[in-house]
């Protein structure tokens, strides 16, 4: 694993602990930054409902604004079931299953490196 910039690694663990305290489902951590010049990191993960959605994108919004960390701004059309929170280096999309599974996000990006939840969250469970 190539060294994490600090500052990157502290916004990612504010948004991954965000999400589990939320019951976000299906959390999917990809290091992107040799093969995106958008950003480091892609959180992904999946709301069981328009409501459950909304309540992570607030959590998270509200987790990353508490611990000094800018967003460059979320999108939160909670009628498309795909909101995006942007923290410049790490950039997180939150999905509807269904919309999860019909942009694939995942295997798009698949040349990123899985990152395991559990090395931001030492309390971290994944679901089944």
């Amino acid at each position: 694993m190539v060294h994490q910039n600090e500052d990157s690694w502290k916004t990612l663990q504010v948004c991954c602990q965000a999400l589990d305290d939320k019951k976000a489902g299906d959390l999917k951590i990809l290091r992107v930054q040799e093969v995106s010049s958008v950003t480091d990191y892609f959180v992904i993960a999946t709301g069981t409902s328009a409501p459950h959605l909304r309540a992570l994108t607030e959590e998270l919004k509200s987790s990353l604004k508490e611990a000094g960390v800018r967003t460059l701004g979320s999108e939160n059309d909670t009628e498309s079931g795909w909101n995006v929170v942007d923290a410049f280096e790490v950039i997180v999309h939150l999905f509807l299953p269904e919309v999860r599974e019909q942009y694939r996000l995942d295997t798009l990006w698949k040349d990123g490196e899985l990152i395991d939840p559990q090395k931001l969250i030492p309390d971290y469970v994944p679901e089944g």
